[in-house]
């Protein structure tokens, strides 16, 4: 493959690299297509990264067919605390470690990453209270955030600031879009204090009808939209090319959040329309530009 795309970048060898995007292709998302406005070796670092947290959460979700997801978990934090000490044994791994080695990236947020998937196994995330929600936000979403925004190009502050805000307010936003289909899996990721509040429920199949349901689902987003504003005026003071891919992932799913709101919660299971909400995304991503 001399002369390929592939070639140098990072330092990698260009059929590790094929193996890493090839897991980001194999997932089946935009998400690869997005990561197109970043140099080849941030992008790369961010195939890494979207690797890492598909195995993870491919374990957790049992996608991945394992006989105990809890020590598949707890191998993989062993993996990664071998990856940083440059103990490779395969494709991904050698990748990381050269996106960790560039990029200065934290062992704490892979491990964060991890803990996020372990409050899902062996038991599902049903009704948590607040602070577990918030905690379960930050180690799925915002910790992912935190590694990515270094491979952007910044390592600030208001970096972190953006990747602690964007990342609840895009995990609420997966909540709100999503409670019937982790009804099915038997998860409920509304927290007690705005079940109660409501009377919906703790059971998640239960909770999908309830008469206080679009009640409650409201409140959440309009945290989630909170998150969003604190989000956007966090990126403000950071540079703007090495936070268009935030904003862009922002501008994607904040109109997902308004078509939500749109549909309301009476019916979770009916498909939310964004065509004419993708009209904002656009003005916002002009906006920040």
């Amino acid at each position: 493959m001399t002369g390929s795309r592939f070639d140098r970048v990072l330092g990698c060898h260009a059929a590790d690299l094929a193996a890493v995007e090839a897991i980001v292709t194999r997932a089946g998302t935009s998400f690869a297509k997005g990561m197109h406005i970043l140099s080849r070796e941030r992008r790369y670092g961010m195939f890494a990264i979207y690797a890492f947290c598909r195995e993870v959460d491919d374990i957790a979700d049992g996608d991945t067919k394992v006989e105990n997801p809890v020590e598949e978990l707890e191998a993989w934090r062993a993996r990664v605390a071998h990856i940083f000490q440059n103990e490779t044994q395969n494709a991904l791994d050698r990748v990381l470690a050269a996106t960790i080695q560039e990029f200065d990236l934290q062992q704490k947020d892979f491990d964060a990453v991890i803990d996020g998937m372990l409050m899902d196994v062996p038991d599902p995330v049903i009704a948590p209270d607040e602070a577990a929600l918030d905690l379960y936000c930050d180690r799925v979403a915002s910790a992912v955030g935190r590694l990515s925004v270094r491979v952007f190009g910044d390592a600030s502050e208001e970096a972190a600031r953006v990747a602690h805000h964007l990342g609840r307010a895009l995990q609420m936003t997966n909540i709100l879009r999503d409670i019937k289909e982790d009804s099915d899996r038997g998860r409920l990721y509304l927290p007690q204090e705005l079940l109660s509040r409501f009377k919906v429920p703790a059971a998640p199949q239960e909770a999908l009808f309830a008469p206080g349901l679009d009640g409650l689902a409201r409140v959440l987003a309009k945290r989630a939209h909170d998150h969003y504003r604190l989000a956007w005026a966090a990126m403000k003071k950071c540079g703007k090319k090495p936070m268009r891919p935030a904003a862009m992932m922002a501008a994607s799913y904040q109109p997902i959040l308004y078509a939500l709101e749109k549909r309301g919660w009476t019916q979770p299971e009916k498909p939310v329309r964004v065509n004419k909400a993708l009209r904002l995304a656009r003005s916002l991503i002009v906006g920040f530009r």
